[in-house]
């Protein structure tokens, strides 16, 4: 496919989707936004991907969205009718928010290798990734509320599920940076790295390995986990147990259960 503000490119069985507008901070205009969708969609479709690494080029991942663009929603959801222009709003939204969910919706993992600013609308992408990295120079923040804003496509119903209702209270509230050490403390990110090329090597490590592994029970796990998240643990233990019903006698469980025996390294179809 063809990207303007998104790179695409893939490493054995490792797609790297990179923002790509490194002379606006990677800022999120509207082509990133159905750029970022297009890409996770294609990642989810494309079975010699079995992991993805999110990042950012230039000196940030994320500064959020592109104010230009927001400064245009006027323009576009203009209407006489004020009912008919509240509606378009809400559709932008919804739309936006689809953009983001994108990386829950791609079966494959997605780790956000984060440095730099991840500010507002990174941020949201960032926490609908499966787990994140940051370079000793990360900078994290909810930025909508400076802008006079709700934050809405994400933030405030993943935040508080990744680092606690009182932690993430406090971002949305003050709006105040939040550092890299900082962000390990409070469970936001996994690893702190020295810098940006470190986070990146170490995420692509760590989608190498992932890939490493069945990409059946890979994308399962993905799925019980983001279920679970949502639902109660009856709930979810009911899911996993019909989950299994289907999916458990495979071809990649008997790969795994020989190489184990003959104690090498199994090989798993896409």
């Amino acid at each position: 496919m063809d990207y303007t503000a998104i790179k695409v490119e893939q490493r054995g069985a490792v797609a790297i989707v990179s923002f790509n507008r490194e002379s606006k901070a990677n800022s999120l205009d509207e082509a990133s936004w159905k750029e970022l969708r297009n890409a996770m969609r294609w990642c989810d479709d494309t079975p010699e991907v079995r992991a993805v690494v999110l990042s950012g080029e230039g000196r940030h991942f994320c500064s959020g969205i592109d104010l230009a663009m927001l400064m245009g929603v006027q323009g576009i959801i203009k209407d006489d009718c004020e009912a008919r222009m509240r509606e378009k709003l809400r559709r932008l939204i919804l739309d936006l928010q689809d953009c983001v969910t994108s990386l829950e919706h791609c079966r494959k993992p997605v780790i956000a290798a984060v440095h730099g600013v991840c500010l507002g609308g990174g941020l949201d992408i960032a926490l609908a990734a499966d787990f994140r990295f940051a370079s000793a120079d990360a900078v994290f923040g909810v930025r909508e509320v400076d802008v006079g804003m709700v934050a809405d496509v994400g933030t405030l119903q993943r935040l508080p599920r990744v680092v606690g209702e009182g932690v993430a209270r406090e971002m949305a509230l003050t709006g105040r940076d939040v550092k890299a050490d900082e962000a390990l403390a409070f469970r936001l990110v996994n690893r702190v790295l020295p810098d940006a090329e470190a986070v990146k090597v170490a995420a692509l490590e760590c989608a190498e390995l992932i890939a490493a592994k069945s990409p059946l029970a890979v994308r399962g796990s993905k799925e019980i986990l983001n279920y679970g998240r949502d639902h109660s643990i009856a709930d979810g233990l009911n899911h996993v147990a019909t989950w299994n019903a289907a999916m458990l006698i495979s071809d990649d469980i008997q790969k795994a259960g020989m190489a184990a025996m003959m104690k090498t390294r199994p090989v798993f179809r896409d």
